[in-house]
């Protein structure tokens, strides 16, 4: 024990050691060098020509083995040449770089020695972390427009046989476990790679969207790179950039550690303390995060009107729902977004101004890219659409037999014409929560990689298909940041769907979108139950649980408090129809969400999760856990501990990230003090949780005295 816990202080304390004063970047006609007590890089520098290479980087304590002593840093391609550090650079000049995150670092600028492009690499690093971040800057210096493919923003040289042979790597938003080579795909903005043996790794951070990101390791060479998707790959990236234009990259971050007996511990808390203070997510920047959301989709679907909606409202307001989310249905048709007055004679105001009179938020679902061939938005601005590869207008989100929509492309002015929808549905109805639905690039429920982006020769914004990709991810993006300039405390939630793959969340969507509605989980309460927990679980603490919008219990299942007690572990969200709740179980939602609000007030509950220790994946048969402690006040939180068909009626429980001397309560949600430990003790020693029920789960409250 002595040991392990030794080891285990030595891994935080390089995570967290007190980082040197600022800047954190110095540099010599030659070399730079990146540190800020945690983490050192070093990076030669063409004095006048030269390579652009990485020659050192690790934690500035111990060692660190993974790399060699000259590594690319970075390789795309221009018009089929292939450009890297290890070609030949003059170079021009080198600045301090900021952000208004508290990151500090540099920016080299450079010039290929063909003299056709102007590079500068974006280096930054955060205080205490072991993370860099970095992007590059391509300008084109010719007089001819450029293509830019298969960029690799960070690319290392890994040493020979050891890692490659023993490392584990940890895919999948870093939960999924292979070893070998690998290629990323879409669900890999975290990438974790250990090498057990010698208790080091190093976490890739791929901060691109959607589709169009890419990590790969050890895959058809022996290196580590991460960027923008390769113009072989299912739906390459690719970027036309005209004379004197500039091209930034999406940002890659990395964090290598070592002395580290658990790989987890980094993501349960160097990386998630880098996304909440440094990335700029748009969670953080709320006042106020939803804590208990109600939404109308199951099982109403589309079939809602204004006396349904209203009853639904004042069930959901007595269960102490926080926000009332209407779903699709209020509209006539899709891409005109009028008002069915057939269902809502009087409008929707006096449906959302009811709303707010209970006590909740008021949300609204759109299809941001779709519309139908009868809708007068069609008619008019063809132009404005998807075309397929057979020159046709295209649905991208499925088969017209099943849904008969034509996707619009945010590369023409659908773009600014869906912004007026939205704002205006926004600011008239004093809208805090906007559920934006379907495809726009690429569907969870397409197969053939040909049914994607768009084909149109004449859309203003891209030139051909597979620049389509990534200018209208940009677009999408652009119109979330134009929406909450309006409306600052909105909370947009990007659903899977319209990120473009099955359950896909990450980076990019998070520096523009609160939320990601992840699934549609339907079937038996326990099943449903333990796919809520799974997905959150698998998601975080890569993603932050708040963002995870994870449908569709429903509130009067038999076994609806397992549903809220599986939930606070993600966004708390419940479907179903309130209205057939008893007054008796009205009262306990009411309890379970003041109970839910009152922990977000003293612990700020939203802003948080981690693994809890001993605890892994849900499955059948096993008991599972999370916890949600404020890791910057250690003031306390919430622990939750289920028990999924395990044979065991009681399990221990212990809670990391305490202060050691300091003394905490264990609490039911009553109150009813269960223990009373330090942190050293909730550590290592615990308490004894009893489940009885063969399929259930408890809260509690984390309380320091």
């Amino acid at each position: 024990m002595k040991k392990y816990s030794l080891l285990f202080f030595i891994c935080l304390l390089n995570f967290y050691s007190a980082s040197i004063a600022q800047p954190f970047a110095s540099w010599t006609k030659t070399e730079l060098k990146l540190t800020n007590g945690v983490v050192e890089r070093i990076i030669k520098l063409p004095a006048e020509k030269g390579e652009f290479i990485t020659t050192l980087y690790k934690p500035v304590a111990g060692e660190f083995w993974y790399f060699e002593k000259s590594n690319s840093d970075f390789q795309f391609e221009i018009n089929g040449k292939i450009y890297s550090g290890k070609g030949n650079w003059f170079f021009k000049n080198i600045n301090k770089y900021t952000d208004a995150k508290t990151g500090d670092g540099a920016s080299v600028t450079l010039i290929s020695a063909d003299k056709k492009i102007e590079l500068s690499l974006q280096f930054l690093l955060y205080p205490g972390l072991p993370v860099i971040r970095k992007n590059l800057v391509i300008k084109n210096i010719t007089t001819q427009t450029i293509k830019l493919e298969s960029v690799d923003v960070e690319k290392f040289e890994v040493v020979e046989y050891w890692p490659t042979t023993y490392s584990w790597i940890f895919h999948d938003y870093g939960r999924r476990k292979s070893i070998g080579s690998y290629d990323g795909n879409m669900q890999d903005a975290l990438i974790n790679i250990y090498d057990n043996d010698w208790q080091q790794g190093i976490v890739i951070g791929n901060e691109a969207a959607g589709v169009i990101k890419h990590t790969s390791v050890y895959w058809q060479e022996q290196t580590i790179s991460a960027g923008l998707t390769h113009k072989n790959s299912r739906f390459p990236f690719r970027k036309y950039i005209k004379p004197g234009e500039i091209f930034t990259t999406p940002q890659v971050f990395t964090a290598v550690y070592n002395g580290c007996k658990n790989p987890d511990e980094i993501i349960n808390t160097a990386i998630p303390d880098f996304i909440r203070k440094h990335m700029g997510i748009r969670l953080e920047t709320l006042s106020q995060k939803p804590t208990f959301v109600y939404n109308t989709w199951v099982p109403f679907g589309t079939n809602i009107n204004e006396k349904l909606v209203m009853e639904l409202a004042k069930a959901a307001a007595a269960a102490g729902m926080k926000e009332f989310i209407i779903d699709d249905g209020w509209q006539k048709d899709y891409g005109d977004w009028e008002i069915d007055s057939a269902k809502f004679p009087n409008g929707l105001k006096p449906v959302f101004d009811y709303i707010k009179s209970l006590g909740m938020k008021p949300g609204l679902w759109v299809s941001v890219g779709s519309a139908t061939p009868k809708s007068k938005v069609f008619k008019e601005h063809p132009e404005w659409f998807v075309k397929g590869a057979n020159g046709n207008f295209s649905n991208l989100h499925q088969p017209e037999t099943s849904f008969d929509a034509r996707s619009a492309c945010f590369s023409t002015g659908w773009k600014e014409y869906i912004k007026k929808i939205l704002l205006r549905l926004s600011l008239d109805y004093g809208l805090e929560y906007l559920k934006l639905d379907f495809a726009v690039v690429t569907s969870p429920y397409r197969f053939d990689n040909k049914v994607s982006g768009c084909y149109a020769a004449n859309h203003p914004l891209h030139k051909d298909h597979h620049e389509s990709f990534y200018v209208n991810y940009e677009r999408v993006w652009q119109l979330f940041d134009e929406l909450h300039a309006a409306k600052p405390n909105l909370f947009i939630d990007c659903t899977f769907e319209t990120m473009g793959g099955l359950q896909l969340i990450d980076y990019a969507m998070l520096k523009h979108a609160e939320g990601n509605w992840l699934s549609n989980f339907l079937g038996p309460e326990a099943k449903v139950d333990l796919r809520i927990r799974n997905m959150a679980w698998w998601r975080s603490p890569a993603m932050p649980a708040t963002a995870l919008v994870i449908g569709n219990p429903e509130m009067q299942d038999t076994a609806w408090d397992l549903h809220i007690k599986s939930l606070a572990g993600a966004l708390p969200i419940m479907l179903g129809d309130p209205r057939k709740l008893s007054d008796n179980d009205l009262k306990k939602y009411r309890h379970f969400a003041n109970w839910l609000q009152q922990m977000e007030n003293s612990y700020s509950i939203m802003s948080y999760r981690q693994d809890l220790t001993g605890y892994g994946e849900p499955k059948e048969g096993m008991w599972d856990g999370f916890q949600r402690i404020n890791t910057e006040t250690k003031a306390g939180g919430i622990v939750g501990i289920f028990r999924h068909g395990a044979a065991a009626t009681k399990q221990l429980v212990t809670v990391n990230y305490l202060l050691p001397d300091k003394v905490y309560h264990v609490k039911k949600i009553d109150g009813t003090i269960l223990i009373t430990q330090s942190g050293t003790d909730l550590k290592t020693k615990g308490f004894e949780v009893v489940i009885n029920k063969l399929y259930d789960g408890e809260l509690f409250e984390i309380s320091r005295e």
